[in-house]
């Protein structure tokens, strides 16, 4: 068998559909909401729930743990970080 190397002079790109952009910041609004009702800080808690993946961070108050678990990890730290550089005015050339 030949082992396969990869090229990595090459950059890959990431393309999320806005469609599912728009369904990951419903899912955000929803859960940050539901955690705040509840008293957590939001802030804290989805970060939790992202670096451990542990859904327990959520709340299952208004279904906010079946609602998070609809989007990967990855997807939510997109989106924040997508709206923080739009908030802040930065350039994504």
């Amino acid at each position: 068998m030949e082992k396969q190397t990869e090229d990595i002079s090459q950059t890959q790109y990431f393309k999320v559909d806005v469609e599912q952009e728009d369904s990951v910041k419903t899912i955000l609004e929803e859960v940050y909401d539901a955690l705040r009702e509840k008293g957590y800080n939001p802030v804290n808690q989805i970060v939790g729930y992202i670096m451990s993946g542990d859904p327990t961070y959520i709340t299952s108050h208004k279904n906010a743990r079946s609602i998070i678990m609809k989007a990967e990890r990855d997807e939510l730290v997109e989106e924040m970080l997508t709206e923080y550089i739009r908030s802040n005015h930065w350039n994504e050339d």
